[in-house]
């Protein structure tokens, strides 16, 4: 609905502690989607296959401006509704519509387009900072170890964000535009964690994952990207990671 106007099975390495895979993914699609729109379903079935594929690290944001049409979404997020308008800021082109996929930061396309998508990835990455920066993870217990490298370019930076996900959630809806339908939504981001700053140097951080699980929290994202949150742009390096 256009208008105008967030892996491999892991390898034990000790007793206590898994690590991530060590390559980066080539490819972060973000898929801007909404329970209340009809065109939606088909970029939702996609997404889910793409997150099945270990080189590319698949999230889904849903978005609030189409509460009005007679359904509100019960994943959606404000911000990720701002970080849309803000990679639309960054772009020019004022494009902010569902289903919307963009692609490491830098380009976007129908979200149910996967040869679209395909071709935007082999696009981004002929900027070599693209997923540069090589982003490990470890987990135990209860904490998630966070490692960024350090850059080739010394003036290069960004913001490091935690998103925590969900890998699964199936929603039955009701009203609206998809009325009657169940429809599952995948690696759905249900919280963004600063972590800091990333200068170029290499960085690490630690976070207690205590009481994810419970809160139905099942994997985590790391991406390294420049810009803000709110005003998002090319993706550095980036992580994925199961904790069940």
């Amino acid at each position: 609905m256009k208008g105008r106007i967030a892996f491999p099975a892991a390898l034990a390495i000790a007793a206590a502690m898994v690590c991530a895979r060590a390559d980066s993914p080539r490819a972060v699609v973000e898929l801007f989607t909404s329970q209340g729109c009809s065109s939606c379903p088909p970029a939702d079935l996609l997404l889910g296959e793409l997150a099945r594929d270990p080189a590319i690290l698949a999230m889904s944001l849903p978005i609030d401006y189409w509460d009005y049409l007679g359904w509100k979404d019960t994943l959606a997020n404000p911000r990720h509704t701002a970080r849309q308008r803000g990679y639309a800021r960054l772009r020019g082109d004022r494009e902010v519509y569902t289903p919307q996929a963009v692609i490491n930061g830098a380009m976007h396309a129908l979200g149910s387009d996967k040869a679209a998508i395909d071709a935007a990835i082999r696009t981004t990455h002929a900027d070599s900072s693209t997923l540069s920066v090589p982003v490990k993870l470890a987990t135990s217990a209860d904490r998630l170890e966070v490692t960024v490298a350090a850059g080739s370019n010394p003036s290069a930076g960004g913001e490091v964000w935690l998103c925590e996900l969900t890998k699964q959630v199936p929603v039955v809806i009701a009203r609206g535009e998809n009325g009657g339908h169940t429809i599952v939504y995948h690696n759905v981001v249900r919280r963004w964690l600063r972590l800091g700053e990333w200068n170029g140097a290499e960085r690490s951080f630690s976070v207690s994952t205590a009481g994810f699980p419970e809160s139905g929290i099942d994997a985590f994202a790391v991406i390294v990207q420049t810009g803000t949150l709110d005003h998002p742009s090319r993706m550095l390096g980036a992580a994925i990671q199961s904790i069940r």
